[in-house]
Order: C-alpha cells, then sequence, then structure tokens
C-alpha cells in the first residue's frame, strides 16, 4: 500500500485518487485552493448559480464507470443526468436556424434537409459514416489506452477515410484537414462548414490545420449525446469528492506545492509553501505544464514524448447573466449563434487578427431552478473561445452581448447584471499561461494534437488531466484518471481497460 501525492483536486486528479485508494493506495491531495474541482467552478451571486467551466457533459459513460468501479453505484443514482432536448440550436450567419436532436442522427440530417435543403441530410449522413471509422479506429489508442511508447504511428496516421475528389486537369485530392472536410466533402455548403467547423472552435482547434480526424467530435456528440446534470456540473464535482471521502481519500486544501521531491533517480515526496516536506511514492501532478516544470527546476519532466505548450491553445470568455423574467417555454438548452465573419474570426483566433464584430457564441439556458432564486428569472451562460492572454474590455463583453440576441430575444430590457470570467482568472485559478484551454487528443497531425504520455521521464512521477493524455475535456479528463491509476497499480506493463 504507497502513499501517493496528489497535486491538484481537478476531475482527473480526484478520478485517479479513487481509483487508487480502492486498489489499497493511499492518497493525499494538496490543493492550493480552498475547494475541489479545478476547472469545474460555481459563481453564486444574489441566488443565481452558476458553473464556471463547461456547462453540459459528453461520454458519461466514462463517469458512469468510475462511480461502478470504486463503489458499484450508478451515477444515476448520485447525480440527476437528463438528456436535453434539441441537442443544439444553431443560428446561422444569415439567420437561417435548425434545431439537431439529441442521440438521433437520422433525425439531424432529416433537421438539415428541412432547413438547409440541398440534400444536405444526406452529405452530413455520409460524413458521420466516416467520421465513424476514424472513431473506431482511434478510439483506443487515443482514449483507453496509456499513450504509446511509438507515439509517432498516430502522429503519422490519420483515421479519417476521406474521399478522394478527382479534379479536372488536376491530380486527385482527399480531404487532410476538417476544412477541407468541408470543402470538398460537404461541398463547400457554408451551413455545413460552420456546422463542422464550429465542433473545431469549441475546444480551441483552428479548422484550417486540424485534421480531418477531428470528425470524431461531432460523432461523438451526435452518437453518444449531450447530458445535463441537476444542479450544474459543479454537482458531478461534487459527486466525485464525495466518492473520494468514502473510499478515504485525503484532502489538503490551501496547501500550495512548490516542488517536487527526488531521491534515488524517482519522485519520492512534495515540498509544500512552509516548507514542510511530505513524503510518497508516487507523485501524482494535476496541473499546467508550465506549473510542473517550476516544481523541477532544471529537470527534464517529459520524456521526449508529444507535449503540449499552454501558449499554443486559445482561451474561453465566459459571461454569466442574471436575467428578469422567466425563461420561456420550449427555450434550447444550448444555442450556437455563428460569426457574421468566419475569416476574421478564425484571424482573430489565430494569426493576431482584431476581434471581429460579432464571434461565434455558445448560449446555455439551462431552466435549472437551482440556478435561479425564483421562477421569475432566469440564469444564463455565454461562451466564446478567445485568444489566450486576450484582455477584456466592456467593449468586448458588450460585443458578445450584441451577438447573443438572436438567441435570447430582449436580452438587454431583461439585464439585471452580468458577471465576466475571463482568460486572466482562468489563468489565476489553473496556473495554464494565458488561461489556456487544452484540447482533446487527435491523431495525425504530426502528433502536434497529441498530448504528453502520463508517465515521465521521472519514475515515479505521472500526469493527469488535460495537459496529459488524452487531452483535455471532462470525459477526457476522467479517461486520464483511469490510466494514472492503471500504470500505477499493474505498472509500465498496463494497457488500457479491456
Amino acid at each position: 500500500m504507497a502513499r501517493i501525492a496528489v497535486i491538484g483536486a481537478g476531475l482527473g486528479a480526484m478520478a485517479a485518487a479513487a481509483r487508487l485508494a480502492v486498489a489499497g493506495h493511499r492518497p493525499v491531495v494538496f490543493e492550493r485552493a480552498s475547494t475541489y474541482g479545478g476547472a469545474v467552478g460555481r459563481i453564486e451571486r444574489d441566488g443565481f448559480v452558476f458553473d464556471t467551466g463547461p456547462g453540459l457533459l459528453h461520454l458519461p459513460a466514462v463517469y458512469r464507470d468510475l462511480f461502478v468501479k470504486t463503489g458499484k453505484e450508478p451515477l444515476e443514482d448520485l447525480v440527476g443526468l437528463t438528456q436535453v432536448e434539441p441537442a443544439v440550436r444553431h443560428v446561422f450567419a444569415d439567420g437561417t436556424t435548425t434545431d439537431l436532436p439529441n442521440v438521433r442522427r437520422g433525425g439531424v440530417a432529416e433537421a438539415l434537409d428541412a432547413t438547409v435543403g440541398g440534400g444536405a441530410g444526406a452529405r452530413w449522413s455520409a460524413f458521420m459514416n466516416r467520421a465513424r471509422e476514424a472513431w473506431d479506429r482511434s478510439r483506443r489508442p487515443l482514449l483507453e489506452e496509456p499513450l504509446w511508447p511509438n507515439w509517432q504511428v498516430l502522429a503519422d496516421r490519420e483515421p479519417y477515410p476521406a474521399l478522394v475528389r478527382k479534379r479536372v486537369l488536376r491530380k486527385d485530392r482527399a480531404a487532410t484537414t476538417l476544412a477541407e472536410v468541408g470543402a470538398l466533402e460537404l461541398g463547400g455548403e457554408p451551413h455545413l462548414v460552420a456546422l463542422v467547423e464550429q465542433y473545431a472552435l469549441a475546444y480551441g482547434l483552428d479548422p484550417r490545420t486540424a485534421p480531418a480526424s477531428a470528425a470524431v467530435l461531432p460523432y461523438m456528440e451526435q452518437t453518444f449525446g449531450t447530458w445535463a446534470v441537476t444542479g450544474g456540473m459543479r454537482a458531478l464535482a461534487d459527486a466525485v469528492y464525495a466518492r473520494c471521502l468514502k473510499r478515504k481519500v485525503e484532502f489538503r486544501f490551501g496547501s500550495a506545492v512548490t516542488g517536487i521531491v527526488e531521491k534515488d533517480g524517482r519522485a519520492a515526496g512534495v515540498e509544500l509553501a512552509d516548507g514542510t516536506v511530505e513524503d510518497a511514492e508516487f507523485v501524482v501532478s494535476g496541473v499546467a505544464p508550465g506549473v510542473l516544470a517550476g516544481l523541477l527546476p532544471g529537470r527534464a519532466v517529459r520524456d521526449g514524448g508529444p507535449a503540449q505548450q499552454e501558449s499554443a491553445w486559445p482561451s474561453r470568455l465566459t459571461v454569466h447573466l442574471a436575467l428578469r423574467g422567466a425563461r420561456p417555454e420550449g427555450t434550447p438548452h444550448r444555442t450556437v449563434v455563428h460569426a457574421a465573419d468566419r475569416d476574421a474570426e478564425l484571424a482573430w483566433l489565430f494569426e493576431g487578427g482584431a476581434a471581429p464584430q460579432r464571434p461565434t457564441v455558445a448560449v446555455l439556458r439551462t431552466g435549472d431552478p437551482a440556478g435561479v432564486p425564483d421562477a421569475e428569472h432566469e440564469a444564463v451562460t455565454l461562451t466564446v473561445t478567445v485568444p489566450a492572454h486576450a484582455r477584456v474590455a466592456e467593449a468586448d463583453v458588450e460585443r458578445i452581448l450584441a451577438a447573443a440576441e438572436p438567441a435570447v430575444p430582449g436580452l438587454r430590457e431583461r439585464l439585471l447584471w452580468h458577471e465576466a470570467r475571463t482568460p486572466e482568472d482562468i489563468a489565476e485559478a489553473t496556473g495554464a499561461e494565458g488561461g489556456a484551454v487544452p484540447a482533446p487528443a487527435l491523431a495525425a497531425a504530426r502528433g502536434e494534437l497529441l498530448h504528453a504520455a502520463n508517465s515521465t521521464a521521472l519514475p515515479g512521477l505521472l500526469t493527469v488531466g488535460g495537459w496529459s493524455h488524452p487531452g483535455g475535456g471532462l470525459p477526457h479528463a476522467g479517461m486520464s484518471g483511469a490510466l494514472v491509476a492503471g500504470l500505477i497499480v499493474e505498472g509500465p506493463e498496463f494497457r488500457g481497460s479491456q
């Protein structure tokens, strides 16, 4: 039974701690903040309650597995889960609106045919069939297994079976990026292009360079569903924390780790801000790469595999709105209002261009009574992908409010107050440079979208969470916890759950 020091109390770190405790180890979680959850936080003001991180859950099977493996309890017995319907409403730049149903791919095709026309449903369905092949080919090595030592195989191999298009007087051409999928396989139809590219932008990926394998992102959502958690996503963090306590995981809040102790060539504990040293047989780090590097100054942490830099990723700007008046009947849970100028938005995010007048805005209107003071008010959250290090002024917030108007009619007349969570706030909470938010790992693209392996160059030190394999997002955080626990319990020969 090993004593294990866990740095940080994010979802991935807690998932690892719970699994390790069940296996007979003694995890101790050191968290510099006063609470758990990492990016999955909560804001409360005047009876309004908002999630500060993701507002919806995809791939709930990851957390079902966690609770079954750590206590033989169904996830649904611990938190309320509801499939949202429709899964999402899209408001395109030209005002066209379409509601996409949840976990009904045939229904998605029908909705696209009804609103976009021109065989849009058939084109999208054929694309989803190819995305399924990419998912089948990449699921285990990207999500369920530790990163292979020969990870270059994933870097060089494109799992997406892109169609080859013959062009007059030119060589045959296959789509290699998500933008090319839109142009070559979705016929360049502007609504379908906006739809597929939005999945990349939501994760901070440039569709012009994101590999065709990014097709797994819409595939996962449309195949496994979009779920709301009663009481907000913070309720899921509460449940994971409660499970850790039940399994006797020890938490020390307000305990900042300032260094990792190395002894006889391996990680042997952590040093705290007050100078005390806590011995451990293993150290699990759930912090951003720059923070981890600071805990081992002058020491190469990574083992030569892929390693993401925080500076490579955009951030998020979230604006929480307190509105007077009840949520109208039939309001979609989530609406995506697309940018008026796609090229301007991409230049802003990835080329240092000027901020567009109307960026893409995701609007969350949960209708959860736990989030409002009474039935005569509504809590709304707006989320925009923004460049890391972006300085947010009131004029930026005003542009976002204006962009959200098609999804929230009468927004300005109903607005009581708003509160913005900026890249600077994310940087303060997570330690990630510029408030960067990591994307899920993807195959191909020369390995640039793979994340560092959970094992490191220092024996006894492992990493967990969004900056490690298999990357960012709540489901991936839970997967990383399972991988780290497996590597400690079974050793380097661990090859993932069967």
